[in-house]
């Protein structure tokens, strides 16, 4: 059967460019690491395969012909743009490219995340990455359809169809207003707390924050006195510095300077906060975050592990949390 042009190879081009380069098929062959007669061969193979010869062949090596003329800059254009796309999914390979989405349940002002975020951006400023803000259901059902590539959700729940792996943990503070009597405490419990009333946003993760403090504040036999405000949560917090209620946050919060506010810790709180993403995501940037963000928590618990080993007071670790989630 006779061959068509269409059945030309990738290696067709390359030795036939490399002749053309160089006036010889022995200098091609030496700069491609294979024998003068293999290159001879390929491109008798190419001329046969097109239908007409490219080189005029003399003993001082070979010159383009009219029809190798014509195939040169068609053949150098073919090998560029493979050359460009193999290059391109290299990067995308090594997360050098593409994009992820992230969503979020809480603050990154400060704390693991930021971190975790900062440093992926160090090493991969070409990826982008978009921050969205939402509730767990709505996160993982993005997830689920893989139009969310991982979610940092509070608590360690198990989300049927997707994996998870528990990342780090903060304490939970109370914001009171600076005339508030108990903002002269550098730490309050629960019981202190109980008479008070409190407020959450309308807007994620104001819903957590409320079965939150109505499984604490019931704990102690107290109902609970909570109001539900239609803001944002840094106007919940201005509504604090004007004493119509208190409210809690995670410790990443507590690095926003907010006038008429103070943070104080709740003894014995701490709540972790999990990767959510899904096992059928392939995106190579995602993967690479998600190899970062393991690294990085296997990491502060070995320092946590060997600050308490050492006698020091250890930071809570992952596995040394209460799950608060719902």
């Amino acid at each position: 059967m006779k061959r068509r042009a269409r059945d030309i190879e990738f290696r067709h081009l390359r030795c036939f460019v490399n002749a053309a380069d160089h006036g010889s098929f022995r200098k091609a062959g030496s700069t491609m690491g294979v024998q003068q007669s293999s290159i001879s061969r390929c491109i008798c193979d190419l001329e046969d395969r097109l239908g007409t010869s490219l080189f005029h062949r003399h003993r001082s090596g070979v010159t383009l012909n009219r029809a190798g003329q014509q195939f040169l800059p068609r053949a150098r254009q073919i090998i560029r743009g493979l050359d460009e796309s193999l290059h391109a999914m290299a990067a995308l390979g090594r997360s050098e490219n593409g994009s992820i989405r992230v969503g979020i349940y809480s603050s990154i002002a400060s704390g693991f995340l930021a971190e975790l975020l900062c440093s992926f951006g160090d090493q991969h400023n070409h990826v982008q990455i978009e921050l969205i803000d939402g509730n767990p259901e709505e996160h993982v059902a993005a997830i689920r359809r893989l139009k969310l590539d991982v979610a940092f959700l509070t608590g360690t729940r198990t989300w049927q169809e997707c994996d998870s792996a528990l990342m780090w943990s903060e304490g939970v503070f109370v914001v009171l207003p600076e005339r508030h009597e108990l903002a002269i405490r550098t730490a309050v419990d629960w019981r202190e707390l109980s008479g008070e009333a409190f407020m959450v946003s309308k807007t994620a993760p104001g819903q957590e924050i409320y079965d939150y403090l109505v499984r604490k504040l019931a704990d102690l036999s107290w109902h609970p006195d909570i109001h539900v405000q239609s803001v944002s949560r840094d106007n919940l917090l201005s509504l604090v510095a004007i004493g119509r209620g208190l409210t809690v946050v995670s410790e990443a919060m507590t690095v926003t300077n907010h006038p008429g506010v103070v943070f104080r810790p709740i003894k014995g709180e701490r709540l972790p906060f999990s990767a959510i993403w899904s096992p059928n995501n392939d995106n190579p940037a995602f993967r690479r975050l998600l190899s970062m963000a393991r690294t990085k928590a296997g990491s502060e618990r070995s320092a946590a592990i060997s600050e308490h080993l050492c006698g020091f007071e250890p930071h809570a670790s992952p596995s040394q949390t209460r799950d608060l989630s719902p």
